[in-house]
């Protein structure tokens, strides 16, 4: 057995673990340029905020630049080639790296199928997400209107949340952008009862008051209500549906990575100045 197969056999059993046990995990192998065949093994859990890393691709700073992008690759579930210098480079191509993901698409639940829907379906497609529109109104609730969407849902926030809530985890986001209290109470409250990683609520800072006084009412508690982004997003000063979606992503990956950005629902006076 060579010195390659005797590192490779533990990777590969931690490989089949964390498959097993569901946990998003990505293997990294050079299949060109020096030490060819080496592999690197990523991980993140629930429970931790620090990756995992198994193995090595021959040289330190290769290993934390492609360790930094299989983290990239599998928060958006994608498989793909990339290619760096022996150090890690960007922009040489001496090292070709092969990056599988083994972890579905992250999932984002957009309740409300308003102007801003199609914005942020489009931005969350463009990152990777697997993108459903929930709205109970059926000449709203359309592929035509929101063509990108996986999933165009005419149906009720609870329901839907019923159905594949269970599914939903860190990586997963949930945005609520109506402002009817007969649909979005039941959308957050559905969603804190899963173990989604983002809910943003949009609205203003008069609407977010007059909500939270529906849900306390409704029996949720501070600590639930404190899993709320809202009003949704970091504050750009966007207006536009497009500016506005950014915004949102922009809070969702932040969120993600222990990044302290100025949110909205940590600053205060008007969303938008004149």
């Amino acid at each position: 057995m060579t010195a390659d197969s005797e590192i490779a056999t533990p990777l590969f059993a931690r490989l089949r673990d964390l498959i097993g046990a569901e946990t998003p995990v990505a293997l990294a192998t050079v299949i060109e340029g020096p030490h060819l065949g080496a592999k690197l093994l990523v991980s993140t859990s629930i429970s931790s905020t620090d990756p995992e890393t198994l193995g090595s691709l021959g040289d330190v700073d290769l290993d934390r630049v492609v360790g930094r992008d299989m983290l990239g690759e599998l928060a958006a579930g994608r498989t793909g080639i990339r290619r760096y210098g022996p150090q890690g480079q960007a922009r040489s191509d001496e090292v070709s790296v092969f990056i599988e993901s083994f972890a579905p698409p992250p999932q984002m639940l957009i309740f409300g199928a308003v102007d801003f829907t199609a914005a942020l379906t489009n931005v969350a497609k463009f990152l990777g997400y697997r993108v459903t529109v929930c709205d109970a109104r059926p000449m709203f609730a359309t592929k035509k209107r929101f063509p990108r969407a996986d999933v165009v849902a005419v149906d009720w926030p609870n329901r839907l949340l019923e159905e594949v809530g269970d599914q939903l985890g860190e990586r997963d986001a949930v945005a609520v952008l109506t402002h009817d209290a007969k649909f979005d109470i039941p959308a957050i409250t559905s969603a804190l009862a899963t173990n989604v990683g983002y809910i943003g609520v949009m609205g203003s800072r008069r609407t977010h008051d007059d909500r939270t006084k529906r849900l306390i009412d409704a029996g949720l508690t501070n600590d639930e209500l404190a899993r709320l982004r809202s009003p949704i997003g970091i504050d750009l000063g966007g207006r536009t549906p497009e500016e506005t979606a950014i915004s949102i992503v922009a809070e969702i990956i932040a969120l993600r990575t222990g990044r302290d950005v100025p949110a909205l629902t940590n600053t205060h006076g008007a969303i938008h100045r004149t």
